[in-house]
């Protein structure tokens, strides 16, 4: 009889330039079952040593640390360490911070006054390769300016709406909750959506999103 199989512990990087912020993380999370923080970092060159030397599954990342700019590292730290999932945890509330991080290529962003649930949400989600975005800046993202063009892409509404929610980091399900649609129909919208746009993972169609103004 084999034995049950063990649920997958995902590796933790922490990047913060307060010392009592990551001994706080730090031992929130790893009340978790799956999470196990296995370096910390403070200042930029270290989280790029770290990440390179760790090669963790996920990565959080404060915007404002000593070093660098953690925006401008993000590419950088990426190509180091493909596999990992970048989350942002940040006092940074301004929408464009939010939006030129997941133009960078992080799939998470958390305020740090959010709930710790929060936290450990984007964390799975972001090891998944999906994306989460606290939902106040959600919010603020979703509005769309009022002299916007048509849907881009020879996109219909119905799937620019569906674009719009996929790069708020709503999962299928969710979306059929929020349109009052069955989980197949959305999931046929996202199949058209990634064969007219030529972009098949969910970071390729956030930064679709954000690049043609379906999400501020």
């Amino acid at each position: 009889m084999s034995a049950p199989d063990q649920p997958v512990t995902l590796r933790l990087v922490l990047a913060d330039d307060h010392v009592v912020v990551r001994t706080g993380l730090r031992a929130l999370l790893e009340r978790e079952d799956d999470l196990e923080v296995v370096a910390e970092a403070g200042d930029v060159p270290a989280t790029r040593r770290v990440v390179l030397g760790y090669k963790p599954d996920v990565l959080i990342l404060d915007l404002n640390m000593p070093g660098g700019d953690s925006l401008e590292a993000i590419p950088e730290l990426l190509a180091a360490s493909p596999g990992t999932g970048i989350v942002v945890l940040t006092m940074q509330q301004d929408p464009a911070f939010a939006r030129e991080a997941l133009r960078q290529g992080v799939l998470g962003y958390v305020l740090k006054e959010s709930a710790h649930d929060e936290l450990v949400q984007a964390i799975r989600r972001a090891a998944a390769g999906g994306t989460y975005l606290s939902p106040e800046l959600g919010a603020r993202l979703a509005r769309t300016p009022e002299a916007a063009p048509g849907p881009p892409g020879d996109l219909s509404e119905r799937e620019a709406g569906v674009l719009r929610l996929i790069a708020l980091g709503h999962t299928n399900p969710e979306i059929a909750a929020l349109l009052f649609l069955s989980v197949r129909t959305i999931e046929t919208h996202r199949q058209h959506i990634q064969q007219k746009l030529g972009r098949t993972s969910r970071a390729e169609l956030v930064r679709y999103a954000l690049d043609h103004g379906l999400v501020e």
